[in-house]
């Protein structure tokens, strides 16, 4: 499987000819989706979810389905008739030769004045890969890739260095990186590679690697 690395919170599976993209958001580029068979999005903050992309992936390929919790799913199933797919936690399904299980319910908390919306988490191919989105769900199974938020308005390094350990993966790449500045990626370098007991990992955007 290739990992390609977009902008942010968005990342790309590629295998057997296949393509799955999770979390094309505003942050994203704006062709972030395009080519994909299969588009997963954990939640509708616009960070992950950009319905413009999302649109122009499903024309651009009319066999293209999105699997989604109903916040998103409600607002592109009327356009895209049996093309969108509602999931919650515990759900599994296999889309584009992709095996995918769903796993967590709520976003992160923000503050507590904010009320908490859904989200829910990816792992991929049995433990290949796990993507989080806005959470720090551990999944009932082991991680070989993490997906890593590794800074975001709801976190801060040391719950991302627990978070690393619980999951206990082989490695974690860096994602929801759009707000860490040139500055202060030695120290989260330093930091999380050094306590958290995994490979700690990052892709520039639109670089890859083989998992």
């Amino acid at each position: 499987m290739k990992l390609i690395k977009k902008s942010h919170s968005c990342v790309r599976l590629e295998k057997d000819g296949r393509t799955l993209v999770i979390d094309p958001g505003n942050f994203s580029e704006p062709d972030a989706a395009v080519g994909a068979d299969v588009v997963l999005v954990t939640h509708e903050h616009p960070d992950h979810f950009d319905e413009g992309r999302l649109r122009t992936a499903l024309e651009a390929n009319p066999e293209a389905e999105i699997w989604t919790l109903r916040s998103v799913a409600d607002q592109l199933t009327a356009a895209f008739p049996g093309r969108v797919h509602t999931v919650g936690h515990g759900d599994t399904f296999t889309a584009a030769g992709f095996d995918v299980q769903v796993h967590g319910e709520l976003h992160a908390v923000i503050h507590p004045d904010i009320p908490r919306i859904t989200n829910v988490g990816y792992l991929i191919d049995g433990g290949k890969v796990f993507h989080p989105g806005d959470a720090l769900t551990v999944p009932d199974q082991p991680v070989e890739t993490l997906m890593l938020p590794v800074m975001a308005p709801w976190n801060k390094i040391s719950e991302v260095i627990e978070y690393v350990r619980e999951v206990g993966p082989r490695r974690a790449y860096d994602v929801h990186d759009a707000l860490l500045t040139d500055l202060a990626r030695p120290i989260y370098d330093r930091q999380i590679g050094g306590l958290a007991d995994a490979e700690h990992l990052r892709l520039a955007p639109g670089a890859s690697a083989e998992l």
